[in-house]
C-alpha cells in the first residue's frame, strides 16, 4: 500500500503535490518523493521518512515546473531500508519516463529475468516498481521506433503492459515532453481517481481526498484496466486497455487501510464501515446477550464508524476509552515485531473513567496478528473493567496477502490454524466476537451495484489474479527473513516512532 499522485499544470506543482501528499500520508510512512518536469528535464528528491521530514524549504526549490508527481512508500516488496527503492523510479530511454507505483507484482522475479535476457533491460534493485517501470519503457519504445508518440501508441503500450504483468498496479507516470499517463491493472485491486480544478488542469491519486484536498473537483475512478493520457497541451484521453477487465477492489481499503473521508469506486469508505457495524451487531447479538456489555469502546482511529453503529444497533452507550498519541505512526504499517510491541503503550492510553467496574466491548476494525489486540485488552483490565470483550469489523484474517499489504507470511497472523475460541485466549478477552465474510461483502458491495466482487484473499483466501503458488509465499517470506535483523533495529524504531497522519 502506498499513496500516488500526479498532476499536470499550467503553473508550479511543487507545493500543491507536497499537499496531496499530507493527505495521502496514512497510506505510507517509510518513505516519499517527489518529481517535477521542467521542459524536459527532471527534478527529483526522495529520502525515507515523512512527507514534511523529506522535504525542507531548500528541496522544494529544487523542485520546479508545472508538471509532477509524488509517492508516499510503504514497502511490500523489495527492501524497506534502501533510499534507493523510494519512489519515483526514473529511467532515461526512451524520451525518459518517471513512475510511481501503489500494488505489487506477483511475477516480478519471472519478468526480471526476461527483461535483462530479451528486453536487454537491467534492474539495478529489488523493487517490483523498477520492473514494471522498464516493462513500460520498452513497451513504449516498441510502439515509437522512428515514429512520434501519440495517444494511440500509448495506449497500446499500456495495452502490452497488461499482458505481461501481473498482480495489483495503480500507476502514474511522466513522459517528458509529452504528459501525464496513468493505469490501473484489470481487476482494479488497488484505487486511483481522477479530477479537474477550475483551469481545467488534472490531478492523479490514490483517493479522493487528494483532490478535494487541495482544491480539484473528483471526476470519477480509473476503471480497471483503463488509460488515462493527459497531454502537455492539458488535453484528456482515454481508453480501456485490457482484455477482460472486471472490478474487483481490495477490501482492506474499506476495512482500514483508506481514509474514511475518501469514496472509492463509487463506495463510501465512511458509509463501508458504518454498514460493517450493523452487520457486527447482528453477528454479536446472535453471539452473547448485549445487556452483559456496559460500553462500547472503538480503537482509534479506523473503527469508530463501525463502533458507532454498533453501539447504536445494540442500544448501549459509545465512549471514547482512549487516548491516541498522534505522534506515533500507525501501528499496522511498521514492519519488525520489535517496533510494533514497542509503540503501542506509546501510541494509545486508557481513559479510567470509562473502564473501571465496566464491561466493556472494545471494537478494531480488525486483527491481524492479535500482539496489538493482546495488550490493548490488557490496558483496558489495567484500567479497572470488570471484563473486555472484543469484536473486530472484519473476518479472521487467515491467508497471506501478495496484493500490497503487509501481512504475507501466514506464521505472523493469530488467525492461521487457530480456532475463535484459541484466538480469543491468545489476546486474553472474555468474548471475541469476529464480523462474517459473506456479510461484509455484501454490505459493501450494496453501497455499488453490479459490483463484480471483491479482493479479499486475505480473509476468503481466494487470489484474483490466479497465479499465486505455494511458492510465492516462500519467496516472499525468505525475503522478510533476509531483513529482519534490520527491521528490530534502533534506526528502525526511530522511524516508526516518528508519527504520522492518522485517518
Amino acid at each position: 500500500m502506498c499513496g500516488i499522485v500526479g498532476v499536470i499544470s499550467q503553473a508550479p506543482v511543487n507545493q500543491l503535490i507536497y499537499d496531496a501528499l499530507l493527505l495521502l500520508q496514512h497510506r505510507g510512512q517509510d518513505a516519499a518523493g517527489i518529481v517535477t518536469m521542467q521542459g524536459n528535464k527532471c527534478f527529483m528528491h526522495k529520502a525515507r521518512g515523512m512527507v514534511r521530514d523529506v522535504f525542507r524549504t531548500r528541496n522544494m526549490r529544487a523542485l520546479p515546473g508545472n508538471v509532477g508527481l509524488g509517492q508516499v512508500r510503504y514497502p511490500t516488496a523489495g527492501n524497506a531500508y534502501s533510499e534507493e527503492e523510494a519512489q519515483p523510479f526514473y529511467v532515461n530511454a526512451p524520451f525518459g519516463i518517471v513512475l510511481v507505483h501503489n500494488g505489487n507484482l506477483t511475477n516480478a522475479i519471472a519478468l526480471k529475468h526476461e527483461l535483462f535476457e530479451i528486453d536487454r533491460r537491467h534492474i539495478n534493485t529489488e523493487s517490483d516498481s523498477e520492473v514494471l517501470l522498464n516493462v513500460l519503457a520498452h513497451e513504449l519504445e516498441q510502439q515509437v521506433r522512428n515514429l512520434p508518440l501519440t495517444p494511440e501508441a500509448v495506449f497500446s503500450a499500456v495495452r502490452n503492459v497488461h499482458r505481461r504483468i501481473k498482480g495489483s498496479y495503480a500507476v502514474i507516470s511522466l513522459i517528458a515532453g509529452h504528459g501525464l499517463l496513468a493505469f490501473r491493472d484489470p481487476y482494479g485491486i488497488r484505487p486511483l481517481c481522477f479530477g479537474r480544478n477550475g483551469e481545467g488542469e488534472y490531478m492523479v491519486a490514490s483517493e479522493s481526498v487528494a483532490l478535494e484536498g487541495t482544491g480539484y473537483q473528483f471526476v470519477r475512478d480509473v476503471a480497471p484496466g483503463e488509460a488515462v493520457f493527459v497531454d502537455t497541451q492539458g488535453r484528456l484521453h482515454t481508453l480501456q486497455c485490457a482484455e477482460n477487465p472486471q472490478l474487483h477492489p481490495c477490501m482492506f481499503e474499506f476495512v482500514y487501510l483508506a481514509r474514511p473521508d475518501s469514496v472509492l469506486d463509487g463506495i463510501s469508505v465512511y458509509q463501508a464501515r458504518l454498514n460493517m457495524g450493523e452487520t457486527l451487531a447482528q453477528r454479536l447479538i446472535s453471539t452473547m446477550p448485549p445487556s452483559d456489555i456496559d460500553v462500547v469502546i472503538p480503537i482509534p482511529e479506523s473503527s469508530r464508524p463501525s463502533a458507532m453503529q454498533l453501539a447504536h444497533k445494540i442500544g448501549k452507550p459509545y465512549r471514547e476509552g482512549f487516548v491516541k498519541n498522534r505522534y506515533v505512526g500507525r501501528t499496522f504499517i511498521m514492519p519488525g515485531q520489535g517496533v510494533r510491541k514497542k509503540s503501542v503503550r506509546q501510541k494509545l492510553n486508557a481513559i479510567g473513567l470509562e473502564f473501571k467496574n465496566r464491561n466493556v466491548l472494545l471494537v478494531d476494525d480488525s486483527i491481524v496478528r492479535g500482539t496489538t489486540s493482546k495488550e490493548i485488552v490488557q490496558m483496558a483490565r489495567e484500567a479497572g473493567a470488570r471484563k473486555v470483550y472484543m469484536a473486530s469489523a472484519a473476518p479472521p484474517v487467515r491467508f497471506p496477502n501478495v496484493y500490497g499489504i503487509d501481512m504475507p507470511t501466514k506464521e505472523e497472523l493469530v488467525a492461521h490454524n487457530r480456532s475463535i475460541e484459541e484466538i480469543r485466549q491468545f489476546i486474553g478477552a472474555d468474548a471475541l466476537i469476529y464480523q462474517d465474510v459473506d456479510a461484509m461483502k455484501r454490505v459493501v458491495a450494496a453501497l455499488r451495484p453490479g459490483l463484480a466482487g471483491f479482493e479479499a484473499s486475505c480473509f476468503d483466501g481466494h487470489y484474483i489474479t490466479g497465479d499465486v503458488s505455494v511458492e510465492d509465499f516462500a519467496s516472499i517470506k525468505a525475503q522478510r527473513s533476509a531483513q529482519g535483523d534490520e527491521e528490530d533495529g534502533p534506526a528502525r524504531t526511530r522511524l516508526a516512532l516518528q508519527g504520522g497522519q492518522e485517518q
